[in-house]
């Protein structure tokens, strides 16, 4: 398993992190165990969760992924064999069940969600920390570009220096390490980072952003401020939902399926996705790839990701993931690649 530095970090963490959003939801507690248990085995041991999860948030369930891996922690123990990331929820997205509804980055949001997420957790201290998605409008979580509609909207906003002092003052405590975005835009990013060099606070050290073929957006920006300001891509939805494992070509929709059992999710399904999913399709096949080893492939041959999130409601499909790694991309599949990218670039932002 190769490892990368986080950011300008001391941390160093896995090409692969286990992302763990199906845990208490399409996966229970006994088939979360035997991912970890898996994922741990082959030196993958950077997790990441979140205090909504899992998804779909409901109210009967937020809260049960932190608390199975907790759970998992506490018959096991291992702890400073971990590197464990979570993340505090944003206003609406999420439900009313965390907070009422009112979920705000200020001074007293912040210790109250690491309060909780460090008692279902079972730890006494979490290795990042993540906002999950901008407490502002911005152009996250499906939507291309930053219009009239998302200037236009009111805007109750916690100044994002007193969401930095509050991250900062709990690294001081010692509660969690290091500080990371989620969801985040380029200005958000250089703020955050010109802010903690103002204010001589702590900088931020990732970005859990998606990437995938579908969705190249970060090379949009993000991957120059990664270059130069020293963070780190986490990128999530590396195969988009399932899209790019090819389990929806020509209009699929198996039993077991996400986007089946869900129709929230329909960031992916649209007929440019469509077509640019089976192109790449094509190409893996004339290279003697399958396509998810295309997808993720091409993922960790980029200079800016630090670790690809990938998760799995089944441990067959967990072990194929993790295999995929061992594929690099040659020049010429690249190239091949990039001639699709042009054609149809970021269908499912």
């Amino acid at each position: 398993m190769k490892l990368n530095r986080l950011g300008r970090s001391e941390l160093v963490v896995p090409e692969i992190c286990l992302g763990t959003m199906t845990f208490g939801e399409q996966n229970n507690q006994q088939q979360a165990f035997e991912q970890l248990a898996y994922a741990l085995d082959n030196n993958l041991n950077f997790w990441d969760t979140a205090e909504m999860y899992p998804v779909p948030p409901k109210p009967e369930t937020q809260g049960s992924t932190e608390t199975i891996i907790g759970n998992w922690i506490s018959q096991n123990g291992q702890r400073d064999q971990l590197i464990l990331a979570t993340k505090i929820a944003g206003p609406a997205q999420g439900g009313s069940q965390i907070r009422n509804g009112q979920t705000k980055f200020n001074a007293s949001d912040i210790p109250a969600a690491i309060d909780s997420s460090l008692k279902r957790l079972q730890t006494d201290y979490i290795d990042l920390y993540q906002l999950h998605w901008p407490q502002r409008p911005a152009n996250f979580f499906g939507p291309l570009g930053y219009g009239n509609e998302l200037a236009n909207l009111d805007q109750d906003i916690t100044p994002l220096a007193e969401t930095l002092e509050a991250l900062s003052s709990e690294v001081k405590k010692g509660r969690i390490r290091h500080i990371g975005l989620s969801n985040e835009t380029p200005w958000g990013t250089l703020k955050f980072l010109h802010l903690a060099e103002q204010l001589g606070l702590e900088k931020v050290v990732s970005v859990q952003n998606p990437y995938s073929l579908l969705n190249r957006t970060y090379e949009i920006g993000m991957a120059e401020i990664a270059k130069y300001e020293g963070v780190g891509l986490l990128a999530y939805s590396p195969l988009a939902f399932g899209y790019l494992t090819g389990k929806y070509r020509q209009g699929a929709r198996p039993a077991d399926g996400r986007i089946t059992l869900y129709s929230r999710f329909s960031r992916y399904s649209n007929l440019q996705s469509d077509w640019a999913t089976e192109q790449y399709a094509l190409v893996a096949e004339k290279h003697g790839l399958s396509l998810t080893q295309l997808a993720l492939a091409f993922i960790k041959q980029q200079f800016f990701v630090s670790s690809t999130i990938i998760g799995a409601t089944t441990l067959a499909q967990l072990k194929e993931n993790v295999q995929a790694f061992d594929v690099d991309l040659s020049n010429e599949i690249l190239i091949e690649i990039e001639a699709i990218h042009k054609l149809q670039p970021n269908p499912a932002p």
